[in-house]
């Protein structure tokens, strides 16, 4: 874990659980002076943390803020590599950009890029990707999977089965879905997105990016009026406030496993899964690809992970990428 010091004395209060941590200990186990540990506490208390000094005992945290910082995000890790590199920021352009620049250089296996703002995020197809400062999870993953570059497009939907299985683990009050091939929907509204870029030579991967953009705890006056309508969040869903960091360990713990899931045993597992949580199977959609719009009953996905849609004349067409609209 690629953690500061401020970082590593901030683990360890967070895991602690509330209980006190003498200055003592910290400077042993870390190998500081407790002057450094009391000036690091003072920098975290700039930042929005609140320790109190219990006589005998040490200090103790009280308060923290909402980030989703290393320490924080580590404070719930439960994975094997996944989440060990975590480069943070207040404000970046976009976390895909920068994960890209860091691929290229030779970044690890489940290296994280992750900012409280974007002020460039970006969707499919360039589209502009809202990110609220310090509301949402705007995060880019490096993955290296061993694959061919043809099954690249199916990690999109490994991801999104991943994202989908972490909001059911931690949340009771709504059920997310999959609108195919990069959307998470709750009741019908846009709650998160994915989008999947390969670094690739012509008969291997060298890494993919997995940007996950995903409406945490907005309100619905903090998403632009053009789409309120159509855009949602999980705090308006759950009812409540939700810990960022937690969603963020959770995802990397499901990320982790069914890529290696995928790797090792193929995409049965994972198109079942996805299957089960389709938003899109069953319903009557408008597939707009680049050349023709589609109108049909969306019946499954194909084990590369390809939308089959059974057109009104009987005839069954595969679309490999497409905007899709769900009709009443």
């Amino acid at each position: 874990m690629n953690l500061s010091m401020k970082d590593k004395i901030l683990q360890h209060f967070l895991q602690s659980k509330g209980e006190p941590i003498s200055g003592q200990q910290l400077a042993d186990e870390l190998g500081i002076s407790r002057t450094a540990i009391w000036k690091h506490l003072q920098t975290l208390q700039e930042e929005g943390y609140k320790f109190i000094t219990i006589k005998k005992k040490g200090y103790q945290l009280v308060a923290a803020p909402d980030r989703v910082d290393a320490a924080k995000i580590s404070s719930f890790l439960k994975t094997k590599r996944f989440g060990y590199s975590i480069h943070y920021f207040e404000e970046i352009d976009s976390t895909q950009t920068y994960a890209q620049k860091l691929a290229r250089q030779g970044a690890e296996d489940g290296t994280v890029i992750i900012a409280e703002e974007q002020t460039g995020g970006k969707g499919r197809m360039q589209r502009i990707w809202h990110s609220a400062k310090g509301k949402g999870i705007w995060m880019t993953v490096i993955i290296r999977p061993n694959i061919l570059p043809h099954q690249a497009p199916q990690l999109t939907l490994v991801a999104a089965v991943s994202v989908v299985m972490a909001m059911k683990s931690l949340y009771q009050n709504f059920t997310p879905e999959i609108k195919w091939p990069n959307d998470i929907l709750i009741n019908g509204k846009k709650c998160a997105g994915i989008l999947t870029e390969m670094l690739a030579e012509m008969d291997r991967v060298d890494g993919l990016l997995i940007g996950i953009g995903i409406n945490t705890n907005h309100e619905l006056d903090d998403f632009p009026e053009d789409i309120q309508s159509i855009a949602t969040s999980i705090a308006i869903e759950e009812k409540k406030k939700v810990d960022r960091a937690e969603l963020v360990a959770e995802i990397l713990k499901n990320l982790e496993h069914f890529t290696d899931e995928y790797v090792e045993n193929g995409f049965t597992s994972i198109k079942t899964l996805w299957e089960e949580h389709s938003g899109t199977i069953g319903k009557r959609i408008k597939a707009s690809t680049i050349r023709e719009t589609i109108e049909g009953q969306a019946i499954g996905i194909t084990d590369e992970g390809v939308l089959e849609i059974l057109l009104d004349d009987g005839q069954v067409k595969k679309v490999y990428s497409a905007d899709i609209e769900i009709q009443n």
